[in-house]
């Protein structure tokens, strides 16, 4: 790569020293020249690179497209129908291949849109309610059965030679769950649904879940289950020593509507060793805040307390290790309370719902307002009764 004002100048009269600096010019001159050729060659090279990753993430982008695609028209329809009472465009929708209207009754509302469903059931399960532990089932019928085998298959021993003994049965229960309608019924003027920047779907899914929220609660710890859940301590409470199928066993605290006054902390000892090994494995405390404030004082026999707090945000407080879940409609201490349930209740209680909800638009029973039936069904009971112990404040 020589230069021509090189060549020109070296054949007259110049110095080594003279050509030398010449030489030295031309060859920098040439490698800048290469060095730009080579930069502007990896620039094209990451243009070329930077228009295959947008082309690559515009080819990623229609599924999740597609996806706001299909879940806009529903969102919309129901949007228009709690705003007006339009429903042409709901009876009309193509849901997943089924004309939406073919499962809604006559008078049974709208199915909720799956945004405004899924807004709900998220706020129903972090809730501080039984469904934070328990087993929670979705069912399309009216009733949801388990089976509950709390034997012991038969065995024996047997020899090559000898004869065989028969074998006792297990014993197994039916337990059926009924589905209850829970219903809220918020309500919001006509003039604040005309104006478009207000949120309808979330303000309804924050008024239902609210609603909801402290229905279910309060009938999964006490529930009659007369039109709702039945509640686990609406079951016959008896003495752990007297226990049998079908009762909630108890274990005293030692004092009258207290805790001992010498020994505290044995009450929830004993009524943790009260739990079967093969739950305690699952156990966890369910009291109220109140219970909690007391709970957390006791000490042990060298003083050391048998409550811990969380370590990182969001985990739960614990008691002699295992977890508790605050739930206010629990009883407060009193004479007879029973004001702290140890069990595992993911085998103990048994949540069943449907897992759809629907809206009924009412414009005409509290003018100016549009009132909205909102309906589920759901249904609670205690499904392994030896799965959960009380504390009875009590001194037996």
């Amino acid at each position: 790569m020589s230069h021509p004002e090189t060549k020109a100048r070296a054949g007259g009269d110049m110095s080594p020293a003279e050509e030398l600096k010449s030489a030295m010019a031309g060859f920098v001159g040439d490698f800048k020249g290469f060095a730009n050729d080579i930069n502007a060659k990896i620039q094209k090279q990451e243009e070329r690179m930077n228009k295959l990753d947008r082309k690559s993430l515009m080819a990623a982008r229609p599924a999740l497209a597609t996806a706001a695609t299909e879940e806009a028209p529903h969102q919309k329809a129901f949007a228009a129908y709690l705003r007006s009472g339009d429903d042409d465009a709901l009876r009309g929708l193509d849901m997943e291949g089924k004309a939406l209207n073919t499962s809604v009754a006559a008078d049974g509302g709208y199915l909720v849109d799956p945004q405004t469903s899924d807004t709900i059931h998220g706020v129903l399960s972090s809730a501080a309610s039984l469904r934070a532990v328990s087993n929670v089932v979705n069912v399309e019928a009216t009733s949801f059965d388990v089976l509950v085998d709390h034997s012991e298959i038969g065995s024996g021993w047997a020899s090559e030679t000898g004869s065989t003994t028969e074998t006792s049965t297990p014993q197994i229960d039916r337990i059926t769950i009924p589905l209850h309608e829970l219903s809220a019924l918020p309500k919001a003027s006509q003039r604040l649904l005309d104006d478009s920047a207000f949120d309808i779907e979330g303000w309804l899914a924050e008024r239902i879940a609210a609603k909801f929220v402290r229905a279910e609660a309060a009938a999964f710890v006490s529930g009659d289950g007369v039109d709702k859940p039945e509640g686990f301590l609406n079951n016959p409470i008896v003495a752990n020593d007297s226990w049998a199928w079908g009762d909630i066993g108890y274990v005293a605290s030692g004092a009258d509507g207290d805790f001992d006054v010498t020994n505290p902390g044995d009450a929830i000892i004993e009524l943790v060793y009260a739990l079967g090994a093969e739950y305690r494995a699952n156990g966890s405390f369910v009291m109220n805040s109140k219970t909690a404030g007391v709970a957390r004082k006791l000490k042990d026999a060298d003083g050391r307390f048998l409550w811990t707090d969380g370590l990182a945000a969001g985990e739960p407080a614990r008691l002699l290790g295992y977890p508790v879940l605050i739930a206010e409609d629990m009883p407060d201490i009193a004479s007879d309370s029973t004001s702290i349930a140890f069990g595992d209740f993911g085998a103990g209680y048994t949540i069943a719902e449907r897992p759809e909800m629907r809206v009924l638009r009412d414009p005409f029973s509290a003018k100016p307002h549009v009132l909205f039936y909102a309906t589920k069904r759901v249904g609670g009971a205690v499904s392994d009764y030896a799965a959960i112990k009380v504390l009875k404040f009590s001194v037996s």
